[in-house]
């Protein structure tokens, strides 16, 4: 799969192997955040909204999950080519659908 150019430092492709596994924790951190909107948020919460954004945050875990996956392969290349690192892009997407889900999630328990 990761054929061509010059094998990188382990200590390099160990990184990227950490920076993947942080992107999966994070993901695994919006399938609990979405267990725990709907196991026990049944009182604060219309069903609805809590139902929506727990669906949201599922699917903001499926993404990160894609993206870990894309981006650790696009890094590990990039370092076999020698060529500059990817921009890092997916934490922009991170941080924006983290404040969507925040945003919601503030404007139902105002409401």
């Amino acid at each position: 799969m990761l054929r061509g150019g010059t094998e990188p430092d382990p200590r390099f492709t160990l990184a990227n192997e950490r920076t993947f596994l942080a992107w999966i924790r994070t993901a695994l951190g919006l399938i609990a955040a979405a267990v725990a909107l709907e196991a026990f948020a049944g009182d604060v919460i219309e069903p609805v909204v809590r139902t929506v954004l727990s669906c949201l945050l599922l699917g903001f875990a499926v993404v990160f999950v894609v993206v870990a996956v894309m981006r650790w392969i696009t890094v590990e290349q990039a370092m076999r080519s020698g060529l500059p690192l990817p921009f890092p892009w997916a934490a922009y997407l991170l941080a924006g659908l983290l404040a969507v889900a925040g945003i919601v999630l503030a404007v139902a328990l105002v409401v």
